[in-house]
């Protein structure tokens, strides 16, 4: 069962690849809007025009640093699994998948370029030492990406170089062995403070709950930015991330014995073995040029080059054990090699124009890229046998590794694509004003993958449209809408590529600023249609016309409606909010429930309280809450309903100030230690971590 066909899902290398960037309407970056402070700095990641939340005709919810630290968030995966309206399927060690609002997440950036993931996946954890902040803009993204699925656009914002001297370093200790250091420095470089630069570096080694599980990453990043005159600015960059993990999961845990039981596992239940190992490795380099015009225009242009090396060795394990003995577990092992290349290139223009005795502002954009991916594929000549499970799973157990055959080349696949966007922002009133623009793509693909013949060709036009009423001087009454187009590569029955998804998404709700602009409020809701959506259907056997063990899927015209409430700010100088809650409906063409394996109800929450008199003391605490989730196993000959029930989980910290640039902090995860498993999404599953301590010494300068 190779990576590549099990995962491979071309529209987000399309979509992720290829979004042009979230530009402010100055040379400067624009600021952020920030989780725990004013919530009404410009942002331009959903509409490509500098507007500010309550501006904005979409849900945006942004993670600050402050956050960051506070949580400990180290790694994206726990980032967004706080973030409002985002679910994080774990669906194994090293490979991870993003939904919301009912669909995949494809479309991921870092500062508004396109991040190398070519499927819509995190392969090992992606730290998060380099960002300032995370922005999650839910719903379509039709001016900024033009392609993709109707969920949301993740926006890494990297750390950028400061004018003023700054120094940080911090060291952790916490549970399995985690140990973790930081260190990030930035300031001018010569005396007259034109050129400044910023250097940052993380290095994380831990064990973890699960049996065999290691990971040890480095992170490394270096910007500089050069005013080469008031005018024109140019700015640079190299960012690297080494993430090495061994004792990996490929699938995960079996659930169902040979009566359709649930196999009783403890947390650190693992079908992996020492052996196994998969390594990714992930840099990035960039250069930028912008100048301001003087008459409120300005303009950018920006070349990327991404690269990633991936080798594993991987151990998947599959079958029904037998409801007595425990015995019945087999399991195949392969080893890959996959590099892939991308260049990007991009410029953007923005400014204000003068329309009707009315000044509005208008963006414009066109970016061209082009991606060569590969993988080579190792199978395992043998297979593995595991012994009775209640030996394998609950103690540590010596697995043969076995002979491997000649490396071949599966898979070669070269994407292009040039787009090109427009947006206006329409001041019609002093109260309503108007948000236009669409984008239109070119791509092209040739290469096979698997034996697929990958060739495509296509271009479409995704419009947008939004209004937003100033209600009061509080409140504001928004709607929006986007159409929605999604190039697919996954094969049906016949090993034919379906055709792309098609549909609408439509957006509506209510935005408020209280407290003199400092806490944020919104209510929304949506409803997207997606017509012929990949929905997996089994998975080719002996004879069928694909490849013996992978996935082949079936067109399903899909519904998914909804709501969500969310609340950002400060409540008083001292207390802090943050959360939400959606609630969700999909539905099938037929108005059966879709994708059970997504929860229909979710909660996000998180608080701080600051003490400044008692040495800084911040006390604070994050829940998360989920309800049931399901899927249907039909390897038995019938249909066994697989759930998990609703649970919550809990995270403490507190924070104190032990001298003048040293604090002090732990983190608690998992308070109540509520044992769940991580997703449903492959059918098969593994538990996720139990409670855990972390804690940390920070200076800062």
């Amino acid at each position: 069962m190779s990576i590549a066909f099990r995962t491979a899902l071309l529209s987000s290398t399309l979509a992720a690849c290829w979004a042009l960037p979230a530009h402010a309407d100055t040379v400067a970056e624009a600021d952020n809007i920030i989780v725990t402070g004013a919530v009404t700095d410009q942002n331009a990641s959903a509409t490509g025009l500098a507007l500010t939340l309550r501006e904005t005709p979409q849900s945006l919810t942004v993670i600050d640093r402050e956050r960051i630290e506070d949580f400990a968030l180290t790694n994206v995966n726990d980032l967004l699994a706080q973030t409002v309206g985002i679910n994080v399927e774990r669906v194994e060690t090293d490979r991870t998948y993003y939904n919301a609002r009912g669909f995949d997440i494809t479309n991921f950036q870092v500062d508004g370029i396109g991040l190398p993931l070519r499927w819509g996946i995190q392969f090992g954890d992606l730290d998060t030492a380099l960002f300032e902040n995370v922005e999650a803009i839910r719903g379509a993204n039709a001016i900024m990406t033009g392609v993709g699925n109707p969920s949301a656009t993740i926006n890494y914002v990297r750390k950028k170089p400061t004018q003023d001297f700054h120094a940080s370093a911090s060291a952790m200790l916490g549970s399995w062995n985690q140990k973790r250091v930081e260190a990030d420095i930035s300031g001018p470089v010569n005396a007259s403070g034109t050129v400044s630069a910023r250097l940052i570096f993380a290095h994380e080694d831990r064990d973890s709950w699960l049996r065999y599980n290691h990971v040890n990453r480095n992170v490394y990043g270096a910007m500089v930015d050069w005013e080469i005159t008031p005018r024109l600015k140019a700015s640079a960059g190299y960012t690297r991330q080494d993430n090495d993990a061994d004792g990996v999961l490929w699938g995960a845990l079996p659930l169902l014995d040979s009566n359709g039981g649930r196999i009783a596992y403890p947390r650190s239940a693992s079908t992996s073995a020492d052996w196994t190992y998969w390594n990714v490795t992930d840099q990035s380099a960039w250069a930028e040029l912008a100048y301001a015009f003087g008459n409120g225009w300005n303009a950018r242009g920006r070349f990327t080059y991404n690269h990633r090396d991936s080798s594993a060795e991987l151990l998947y394990a599959y079958g029904y054990p037998d409801a007595a003995t425990g015995v019945g577990i087999a399991g195949m092992a392969g080893r890959y090699r996959s590099p892939f290349d991308q260049y990007l290139g991009d410029f953007y223009a923005s400014g204000p124009v003068t329309l009707f005795g009315r000044e509005h502002q208008l963006a414009f954009g066109l970016s061209t890229g082009k991606t060569d991916g590969y993988e080579y594929q190792q199978s395992g000549l043998d297979t593995v046998t595991y012994p009775a499970v209640s030996q394998w799973a609950f103690n540590r157990t010596t697995l043969t590794e076995p002979d491997f055959a000649a490396e071949t080349l599966e898979e070669d696949v070269t994407d292009r694509l040039t787009r090109a966007y427009g947006a206006l922002h329409a001041n019609l009133s002093d109260r309503l004003k108007a948000v236009a623009g669409a984008s239109i793509f070119w791509l092209k693909t040739t290469g096979s993958s698997y034996g697929t013949d990958q060739y495509r060709k296509d271009s479409k036009v995704s419009p947008y449209l939004g209004l937003v009423f100033d209600a009061t001087a509080n409140i504001s009454l928004y709607a929006s809408y986007t159409g929605i187009y999604n190039p697919q590569d996954k094969a049906d029955f016949n090993n034919r590529r379906l055709d792309p998804a098609r549909g609408t998404s439509v957006e509506g709700g209510i935005k408020s600023e209280w407290f003199d602009k400092r806490l944020y409020a919104s209510a929304a809701v949506f409803r997207a249609r997606q017509k012929n959506l990949a929905e997996r259907a089994g998975v080719f056997g002996a004879g069928d016309p694909g490849p013996v063990g992978d996935v082949y899927y079936a067109g399903v015209d899909t519904t998914a409606r909804g709501f969500e409430i969310e609340m950002t700010g400060m409540v008083t100088d001292r207390w802090s909010v943050s959360g939400g809650y959606t609630g969700l409906k999909i539905e099938d063409q037929d108005g059966n429930r879709a994708r059970t394996y997504l929860p229909r109800q979710s909660l996000k929450l998180a608080t701080t309280y600051a003490i400044p008199e008692f040495r800084d003391l911040k006390l604070g605490a994050q829940l998360r809450w989920q309800s049931d989730v399901s899927t249907t196993d039909t390897g038995l000959g019938r249909d066994v309903v697989i759930r998990q029930k609703d649970y919550a989980v809990l995270d403490l910290m507190a924070s104190v100030r032990l001298l003048d640039r040293l604090k002090a902090s732990v983190n608690v995860r998992n308070v109540t230690d509520t044992k769940y498993l991580s997703s449903l999404m492959w059918g098969q599953a593994y538990y996720a971590a139990p409670r855990s301590v972390m804690g940390t010494l920070r200076f800062e300068y």
